[in-house]
């Protein structure tokens, strides 16, 4: 039988980081266990002003449509459920379960209590220094739902 060749690149497969959320839930943890609250916040502050610092710049251009972008490729790639209500001034996001909780829990680890930092502390990171802010008024542990809400900041 002849010889069969398969090139693929890596751009080729779906870009799914499932593990990572494992790792950042191990992370935050250790650091609210041997620090505290405010060690968490400090370390997300700090991973988000980088990571997300593109963002941050496109929301500066563009609004609240970037962060509706942002969610809505998010979504898209870890098979999130969700609902938005979007205005210039306003994007509510409803999002049905965490896919990183839930991924969390189904290969039998506890989610940190303080996991749902990773929802607040990020995104007040990736609204800093821009017209926006944002709020959490809704959040369930069991399971990651939230209601997420950006809305312009009052001058």
């Amino acid at each position: 039988m002849p010889k069969q060749t398969i090139t693929r690149k890596a751009s080729d497969n779906p870009y799914f980081h499932k593990d990572f959320h494992i790792a950042l839930n191990y992370g935050i943890d250790y650091l609210h266990k041997k620090f505290g609250e405010k060690a968490v916040q400090e370390y997300l502050t700090q991973f988000a002003g980088t990571y997300y610092s593109p963002l941050n710049r496109a929301i500066k251009e563009k609004g609240l449509l970037a962060i509706k972008e942002h969610y809505e490729r998010i979504y898209e790639i870890e098979g999130g459920v969700y609902n938005m209500n979007f205005s210039q001034d306003e994007l509510i996001i409803h999002l049905s379960a965490s896919p990183a909780v839930m991924h969390i829990k189904a290969n039998g680890h506890s989610v940190s209590e303080l996991f749902r930092e990773t929802v607040v502390t990020v995104n007040k990171t990736i609204c800093r220094n821009t017209p926006y802010d944002v709020e959490l008024p809704e959040y369930h542990d069991e399971n990651g739902a939230y209601c997420l809400r950006f809305f312009r900041r009052k001058e």
